[in-house]
């Protein structure tokens, strides 16, 4: 899975979708990997375009797969990589990271 760090983006979403559209998508349609883009952080407005993309590239992907996954922690990056990886039914899918580590899920028995 080769990861594709998404850089460059205006910060309005409007002019964000449209800047990926125009510098992004040609490149990765032409992808021979399955793919996993890394999306900096940005505000809930971008979160919808940002999905679309995922849903359609992986639409004309397939059989390849591209996900992607919002934020830049190294070790959130490399543990979204190797489940992702581990995953071959999952494509076309937004996944937010938690960069400050959100913790055990449960706590720990008393």
């Amino acid at each position: 899975m080769e990861l594709v760090r998404i850089t460059g983006l205006p910060d309005d979403p409007l002019d964000a979708a449209a800047a990926f559209h125009a510098d992004w998508t040609s490149r990765l349609r032409a992808a021979e990997a399955d793919l996993l883009l890394a999306f900096p952080a940005a505000n809930h407005t971008h979160r919808g375009w940002r999905l679309a993309a995922m849903q359609m590239l992986a639409r004309a992907l397939a059989p390849r797969r591209i996900n992607a996954v919002v934020g830049d922690d190294a070790a959130a990056l490399a543990a979204a990589r190797d489940y992702l990886a581990h995953a071959p039914g999952l494509t076309g899918q937004l996944i937010s990271l938690d960069d400050e580590g959100a913790g055990a899920v449960l706590p720990p028995p008393s």
